[in-house]
């Protein structure tokens, strides 16, 4: 029998209203559990959590600004663990913030393995925006931190390739994040035919030109409207953008548009199952995990070439388009076009898609043997690792 991989997992937050890997990262943990792995996920105590996992650990935060994610507590615990021999491999998940540089401080002399999963952090957008304070950390802090890392995860191909573009040459596994498949409800009949965005209220999201463009084509499909769930009051500071967006709509005199708030849960899930489309305009994404939510919900989308969504086509399940106004548009006239059927039809198959390909088991069968690997070079390189 083949010996456990003692793993923990760094991610800076878990609760609901933190982000992406806040899901990803948690279900990760569990499919890694069901391999036989040992895991354990270290986080930041950022919020009360109604029912913790029971592999989770949460360090206080320290003095500073919560967005630098200074953590005494995490760093003395994970040095701990890499100097006593607890643990064989490091999973840190994100950066910018001090619980994404701790883990390298701490694999230092001590034979430990380090993976880090950029989470759409390494895209030439979003290296190219942010804070004066981001700009400082990269070659003071983060920079340096990565320099230990024995190799990286990317969710896609695209990220593969900022990896590379950055001049990082250790191992990439290629690995998607996994995706649970829901139950499946009749589905409501409703007034309107609803175009739906769900995710965070942030510039990177594209939904100025989502607004540019619903003006543009309102007028020709009056039984449609458009809904825009999510906040802007999580952990990465983008706070006040949602006003902008409602300011615009105002300015461009948008009819039939509604801003949902934040959902969660069932309620989220409700969400897509009353969509009749998806829609995901942004300007950078790593690997979007609301499309995967919405297609595994028989919900088709229309994702901009900003993600890493081009199977969409590939499987017939959506539309994979240029960034900006103009391509928006053209989509729509057509997208919106489509009879009820016909976006039913593509939704079943980007289900099937989700069901053959995202699992969660398969997910954690890859990162499993991706970290025996990594602890016995002696193995053969999985399929999924790039070494060049």
């Amino acid at each position: 029998m083949t010996k456990p991989v003692r793993t923990v997992q760094i991610v800076p937050a878990i609760a609901e209203e933190a982000s992406g890997p806040s899901y990803s990262v948690v279900r990760l943990c569990e499919a890694l559990r069901a391999q036989g792995q040992e895991v354990t996920l270290a986080a930041l105590d950022w919020a009360p959590l109604p029912s913790p996992p029971p592999f989770l650990k949460t360090f206080p935060l320290g003095l500073g600004p919560r967005r630098l994610g200074r953590s005494p507590a995490m760093k003395r615990w994970l040095g701990e663990m890499c100097r006593g021999g607890q643990v064989d491999i490091l999973h840190n998940h994100g950066m910018w913030q001090m619980n994404a540089v701790y883990p390298a401080w701490a694999v230092r002399k001590s034979g430990v393995n380090l993976i880090y999963s950029p989470r759409g952090t390494f895209s030439e957008w979003a290296m190219r925006h942010g804070s004066k304070a981001k700009k400082l950390f990269w070659p003071l802090l983060q920079h340096p931190a990565l320099q230990s890392t024995t190799g990286f995860h990317a969710t896609a191909e695209s990220e593969y390739d900022d990896i590379r573009r950055l001049q990082f040459r250790q191992p990439v596994a290629i690995i998607p994040n996994g995706i649970d498949i829901p139950g499946l409800l009749e589905k409501k009949v409703m007034e309107f035919q609803t175009l739906l965005f769900l995710g965070r209220i942030h510039r990177v999201k594209g939904l100025d030109l989502l607004l540019s463009a619903w003006g543009a084509v309102q007028k020709q499909f009056p039984h449609w409207r458009l809904v825009i769930a999510g906040s802007d009051d999580g952990y990465h500071g983008s706070s006040g953008y949602l006003t902008e967006i409602k300011a615009l709509s105002i300015k461009l005199k948008l009819e039939r548009v509604i801003f949902s708030g934040p959902l969660f849960g069932q309620a989220k899930q409700q969400a897509y199952r009353d969509a009749d489309l998806y829609v995901l305009p942004s300007r950078s994404e790593n690997f979007g995990v609301t499309v995967a939510e919405s297609l595994a919900l028989a919900t088709p989308a229309i994702v901009s070439k900003g993600a890493p969504w081009s199977g969409l086509e590939r499987h017939a399940a959506g539309w994979w388009i240029e960034i900006g106004i103009d391509p928006l548009v053209a989509c729509l006239e057509k997208a919106l076009s489509c009879s009820p059927a016909q976006l039913a039809e593509m939704g079943w198959r980007g289900r099937r898609w989700m069901e053959t390909e995202f699992s969660w088991a398969q997910v954690g069968k890859q990162m499993a043997e991706t970290y025996r690997w990594l602890c016995d070079r002696s193995r053969s390189v999985p399929p999924w690792v790039r070494l060049n």
